[in-house]
């Protein structure tokens, strides 16, 4: 929410007080997911047919034919999805005979999980903050 949005909901006096709080400050988060790491892997993640490929070889690898099949698109397209998801490492390929098998990549997951877990908490203190900061105003 922006700060013009949120001022339609408070009062002008509350208002003050909360300006402070809502800046946005730089912050380092170790959590094994970082910088272009964390870029490339919210990139994979904002597309609904990547997610659902994550979610399917995370239960079991499947093939990238076997794969292909589920969606209604070709085989080149849900191979160029596989190849985004690899490349932020979220799924690994190998080789079975002729067939070229995914397999997903819980840590990265958790790593993906655990920054926004950051960021959760940290809105979640602004908003403690915000209440005390109204609750003082009554």
């Amino acid at each position: 929410m922006s700060s013009a949005s949120l001022l339609g909901y408070l009062p002008g006096r509350a208002w003050q007080g909360i300006s402070i709080l809502i800046t946005y400050h730089q912050m380092v988060i170790d959590n094994g997911l970082a910088g272009l790491e964390a870029d490339k892997v919210f990139h994979a993640l904002a597309d609904a047919t990547r997610r659902d490929i994550v979610r399917t070889v995370l239960v079991q690898e499947h093939s990238v034919s076997a794969l292909a099949r589920r969606y209604p698109m070709s085989f080149a397209a849900v191979h160029k999805h596989v190849t985004v998801l690899e490349s932020a490492g979220l799924v690994t390929k190998h080789r079975a005979g002729r067939e070229s098998l995914v397999r997903g990549e819980i840590a990265r997951v958790r790593n993906a999980k655990g920054a926004l877990d950051v960021f959760e908490q940290l809105w979640r203190d602004r908003v403690a903050q915000m209440d005390q900061i109204l609750a003082e105003d009554h």
